[in-house]
């Protein structure tokens, strides 16, 4: 049966377009879960004097969080900018932003997301077992979309249903989609904790010409897979070696026997769709922007939103990452109310 992560006070909050309540703790201002930005766990400390050394390097590393104002603050000795992030989440008006009523999906909605893009990718192998590759090819495409923007999701376990639930989502759009999507998490929230800075591997495309992010996209998800194979905690790293090798097993019998090939075209459009988005889901939202204020880019053509599963609201996605992609454009609305000058920059 599927259960809703938010407790029900916080399901009872009231529809409106502004709230005065401070943001509690672990669901600041551009942050997630609080248990999704931390760096990977390091195990239960063997001293006292461990554990408050582990708590300073975790504070060395993304500042101290004041729940009573709802934004970082940088640790004493560090450097205040980078301790702190994004000015843009320090800004005052979004604290006047309602977003928790965003944040709980009905049951409707939760199917609805849950279903995305299983029509997508069963009319694209019905196309495929006619020999329609060219019909299939963009229906394919938006199979990748909705399946990017379900993982997308479940990264910041916004799908409605429980954590344990959510982490076999991401092992089976692993295997229709090609890859580890743990380790495309890990990079991902790496990438909310450190937006653009150096140690951001998933925007590395953003400072590249658009020619130039096309031209490297294939080593885009090898670099995301070395880096968390190199990081990731053990319980993640668990997932990440089940899903390669659950890829390996159904390449192997798709690309053997006879008469599969609609999954093996099925297969090579998700490696080329990989190769795809270090522009499409990076450069995209991210190029020319900066690292205080305009941290990414967002759109407000209701039709070209729509093409793109609204998947690119993407500055509102940064500043309230609790928030599902399908309440995306409310908060938007929202946000256009309170700093209207962050939608100056759009996609397309």
């Amino acid at each position: 049966m599927l259960t809703l992560d938010l407790p029900a006070s916080e399901q009872a909050i009231p529809q409106g377009v502004l709230e005065s309540a401070v943001s509690e703790p672990g669901t600041e201002i551009g942050e997630t879960d609080c248990r999704d930005f931390r760096d990977e766990p390091e195990g239960r400390p063997r001293s006292a004097a461990e554990g408050d050394r582990r708590a300073g390097r975790r504070d060395q590393r993304v500042g101290m969080t004041d729940p009573a104002v709802g934004v970082r603050e940088a640790p004493a000795g560090s450097d205040g900018a980078a301790a702190a992030g994004p000015a843009i989440l320090r800004d005052p008006r979004l604290r006047a932003v309602a977003w928790k009523d965003l944040a709980t999906l009905r049951r409707r909605e939760i199917a609805k997301e849950l279903m995305l893009s299983l029509p997508w990718l069963a009319l694209s192998l019905y196309l495929a077992s006619r020999g329609m590759y060219l019909l299939a090819l963009p229906v394919s495409f938006f199979f990748f979309l909705a399946g990017l923007r379900q993982v997308h999701d479940a990264h910041h376990y916004n799908l409605g249903i429980s954590r344990g639930a959510t982490e076999w989502v991401m092992f089976a759009l692993s295997v229709l989609m090609l890859g580890s999507m743990h380790a495309v998490q890990f990079n991902h929230l790496r990438h909310h904790k450190h937006c653009m800075d150096e140690e951001d591997v998933e925007a590395l495309s953003a400072g590249m010409p658009w020619w130039k992010a096309l031209l490297w996209g294939p080593a885009f998800p090898v670099l995301l897979h070395r880096t968390a194979l190199r990081g990731a905690s053990p319980r993640k790293l668990w997932w990440i070696y089940a899903e390669l090798l659950a890829n390996a097993v159904v390449l192997a019998a798709v690309f053997v026997a006879p008469g599969a090939g609609p999954l093996r075209y099925h297969f090579l459009a998700m490696a080329a769709g990989h190769c795809l988005t270090a522009f499409f889901a990076v450069w995209t939202v991210h190029h020319d922007c900066d690292r205080e204020h305009h941290i990414a880019r967002t759109l407000r053509n209701p039709l070209k939103s729509a093409i793109a599963l609204d998947m690119f609201f993407h500055v509102e996605h940064h500043l309230f990452p609790k928030v599902p992609t399908c309440h995306l454009p409310e908060l938007a609305r929202r946000l256009d109310r309170v700093a209207p000058e962050l939608k100056e920059k759009q996609v397309y």
